[in-house]
């Protein structure tokens, strides 16, 4: 079988991320040190999380199709010619001279339910919950003092809009529901005076106590830090505020941080590396985590329609395929200023959460099996990896019949201890054959939501899988189907 180095990995097989508790402290307040930390296990197991833009930007909710709308202030803001359009429908609805800031009073929030919210993301298989605890706009989500006291006016949700302690209410749902639960910070804060004034003040009076602040009263699971691109991690001082983390607060024993915390440390320094709207990484040599929207944007945009948003079928996709390669997906969704998930976003969690009930044992707590994926018949369709839609454009040839008659199929592999998964995009025909795997005498094969072993053959690194015969109405479920083989692996 060929191997094509870059969509699908063949590096021998690794052994398992660190599975202990952050240990050795004291960390000192240097790179050096504070990358020694381990990775908590309970992020390397769980795989899908749930990623949260919310604040006031949800009230124009609007961005040109294709665009951020979390950024329309930025974008207000700024003078160029490519922004016309935000300007222009600003104008035209709200009128050119009403100021961002006055949308906080109509972020109201009058229908948020935390439990509802968390119900939907247990039944979607959700294992962490990652809201905008504060976006760049410096609209806090908690009753923050720092953030009124130096934008000069109320400027957080308890306060002004929903006058709610929103994350704690959001914090006790998710945790009583059994997901882990962190958040989005900021650092930087596009407007904030005290920025656009004095740096160094800003980040000793503003952003350090308000990190603290936020870290104590949540005690969060993850933090994913953004907006670190405008100073270095000296002049940020992260070095010194994650050794706070990991050493004196509440947080310090699970907690998992990104990469995200000076222009310097991007897939460099920090724990868990970030992609955005890309295709992730290669391996898990790195913890790893690739986040996006469900159309364009992070926030909730009014202009992206149906067409805009991905299908089900691509989220599972993206969804096993990522966890093949050794990462995290972060799936974002953006509610509505009146507290509501709209209904799409609703129904895409739901369809992977369905998945995920009968397949999950081949997706938590799994590991990089040291291959990702193989190509079951004819040569994989040459495309480089890399851009996101690339990538998952190629994906959709799945079962379909190229021109000389062959079906482009992908399998994708994954590992626990004692046994190899390995996950088909759509239904394999008749047989199932595996490359390049290796399986011991009498190890039983079966089909993950279907009773009973299968029958197989073996010759030397081939496995072959007689598949059940299944009515339409029989399938374990839709997409993608899972099979376990004891005692299996995959040979570098």
């Amino acid at each position: 079988m060929k191997t094509y180095p870059l969509l699908c990995v063949s590096l021998g097989l690794l052994g398992l991320a660190p599975a202990v508790a952050p240990a050795n402290p004291p960390y000192a307040p240097n790179w050096e040190s504070l990358d020694r930390r381990p990775m908590p296990t309970w992020y390397l197991d769980a795989k899908f999380g749930v990623f949260i833009h919310w604040g006031v930007y949800s009230v124009p909710a609007w961005g040109q199709v294709g665009e951020y709308a979390e950024w329309y202030w930025n974008r207000l803001a700024t003078k160029d010619a490519k922004w016309a359009a935000s300007r222009e429908f600003h104008a035209r609805n709200y009128g050119a001279n009403f100021d961002y800031m006055d949308f906080a009073p109509k972020f109201t929030a009058e229908l948020f339910d935390a439990n509802r919210w968390a119900d939907l993301f247990a039944r979607a298989g959700i294992k962490y919950v990652v809201p905008t605890s504060k976006h760049h706009e410096g609209f806090a989500l908690w009753p923050s003092a720092e953030a009124s006291r130096t934008w000069g006016r109320p400027w957080n949700a308890a306060e002004i809009g929903p006058k709610r302690d929103l994350m704690r209410e959001l914090a006790d749902a998710t945790r009583a529901a059994g997901l882990k639960f962190g958040f989005y910070y900021s650092l930087y804060e596009w407007y904030n005076p005290l920025w656009l004034k004095d740096r160094p003040s800003y980040v000793a009076e503003h952003m350090f106590p308000q990190f603290k602040d936020v870290v104590t009263r949540y005690q969060p699971a993850i933090i994913f830090s953004d907006g670190e691109w405008e100073m270095s991690s000296k002049d940020w001082r992260s070095e010194e505020l994650l050794a706070w983390l990991f050493n004196d607060s509440p947080a310090k024993n699970e907690v998992v941080v990104n990469d995200r915390w000076g222009k310097d440390t991007r897939h460099k320094h920090g724990g868990y590396y970030t992609t955005e709207y890309a295709a992730g990484m290669q391996d898990d040599s790195h913890a790893w985590e690739e986040s996006r929207g469900m159309a364009f944007s992070y926030g909730y945009n009014r202009a992206e329609r149906v067409d805009d948003y991905k299908t089900g079928r691509e989220f599972i996709l993206v969804l096993i395929d990522l966890v093949s390669r050794g990462g995290n997906l972060l799936l974002d969704i953006g509610p509505a200023a009146d507290g509501t998930i709209p209904p799409l976003m609703e129904l895409r969690l739901l369809e992977i959460g369905d998945w995920l009930k009968v397949n999950g044992e081949a997706i938590y707590g799994t590991r990089f099996a040291g291959r990702s994926c193989q190509w079951t018949e004819g040569e994989q369709p040459k495309q480089e990896y890399g851009e996101f839609m690339v990538k998952y454009r190629l994906l959709d040839q799945v079962g379909q019949k190229p021109k000389d008659g062959r079906a482009v199929k992908q399998v994708f592999f994954t590992r626990k201890p004692d046994a190899l998964y390995a996950i088909t995009a759509g239904w394999p025909g008749k047989e199932l054959v595996l490359r390049g795997v290796q399986v011991p005498a009498g190890a039983a094969v079966t089909l993950l939501g279907v009773p009973g072993a299968l029958k197989t053959s073996a010759r030397g690194d081939t496995l072959t899988i007689t598949m059940p015969e299944l009515g339409p109405e029989d399938a374990p479920c839709r997409h993608a189907f899972a099979f376990k083989i004891t005692g299996g692996s995959v040979l570098p």
